[in-house]
């Protein structure tokens, strides 16, 4: 509560009410109604880089794409990486029943976001855009697992672990070439997606959002859309194909389903075993599931 009272005095806000919300995992987000009765945003991230990489590209998007106005930003201080504060979007997250009307639409605006191109595979940072090692998302992903190998290797047992390391030599080696640079989510799933009614109403949470290949978005579109409805993946990919080719999903869907459930093994180790064990026990058995085991 300290640091958003901070956020509030700096950015000099008239605040009636903070509420805060929920589900959200990596930064502190706050609803604030301020005392002209208008609802407002502030989400104070995980560490800077995280702060400059949402600022640059809802700047980027916000003639795209339905996201939230960037209204102000601070840079923090010693106590607080800093924030941003954000226009509200009226809607609600996409958490319930999805019809073809709305699948549609959501393949549309994700289309409409692998439309925009980047300067290469990397992410906004304090002072620009950073590249990839070699700009090559191949070795970024290749990178990123070998990272992953040593925590992970600390919680699977031995023989899931070892399936692991054999699978991703085998699947990695017969990924396509990558479908990219452009803005790729990281996150795009149905608690970023704001709907009224059966319509669109915004996209939110664009702190990892990056240069990549567009092939990683559809990682939570097949686990947490498809995945729960099957009706909806026609739809979706219609609503897609409409802006731009659809990749072949079979070729790399199964890939990034195991890379999503590796990294989310780490994740769990870094923020809290015992606070995340029903996320982690779900990613285990996702990685139990992609590998045969």
């Amino acid at each position: 509560m300290n640091s958003i009272l901070n956020v509030i005095e700096k950015l000099k806000l008239n605040v009636s009410n903070i509420e805060d919300v929920p589900e959200s995992f990596s930064s502190d987000v706050y609803k604030l109604t301020l005392a002209s009765g208008e609802d407002v945003y502030v989400k104070i991230p995980f560490n800077k880089d995280k702060l400059f990489r949402e600022f640059q590209i809802l700047e980027t998007l916000k003639e795209v794409i339905p996201v939230p106005k960037v209204l102000d930003v601070w840079c923090g201080d010693e106590s607080t990486t800093g924030a941003l504060l954000l226009s509200a979007i009226p809607g609600m997250p996409c958490t319930g029943e999805i019809d073809a009307k709305l699948s549609f639409q959501i393949g549309v605006y994700l289309a409409m976001l692998h439309e925009v191109r980047t300067p290469g595979y990397g992410y906004h940072v304090t002072d620009g855009f950073k590249l990839l090692d070699q700009n090559n998302w191949r070795l970024h992903i290749k990178s990123n697992f070998e990272q992953w190998k040593e925590p992970c290797k600390e919680i699977l047992d031995a023989n899931l672990y070892e399936r692991c390391i054999l699978h991703f030599d085998e699947v990695f080696s017969a990924l396509p070439d990558p479908d990219g640079p452009c803005i790729v989510h990281m996150d795009f799933r149905p608690g970023n997606i704001l709907v009224n009614g059966n319509e669109v109403a915004g996209i939110i949470d664009f702190e990892s959002a990056r240069g990549g290949s567009s092939e990683i978005d559809f990682t939570k579109v097949n686990r947490d859309i498809w995945g729960v409805d099957p009706r909806t993946k026609i739809p979706f990919i219609e609503g897609y194909h409409s802006i731009r080719p659809m990749l072949t999903l079979e070729s790399v869907l199964p890939f990034y389903d195991f890379y999503d459930a590796f990294s989310a093994v780490v994740w769990c180790k870094k923020r809290g075993i015992e606070q995340n064990q029903t996320f982690l026990q779900e990613s285990i058995l996702r990685l139990r599931n992609s590998v045969g085991y």
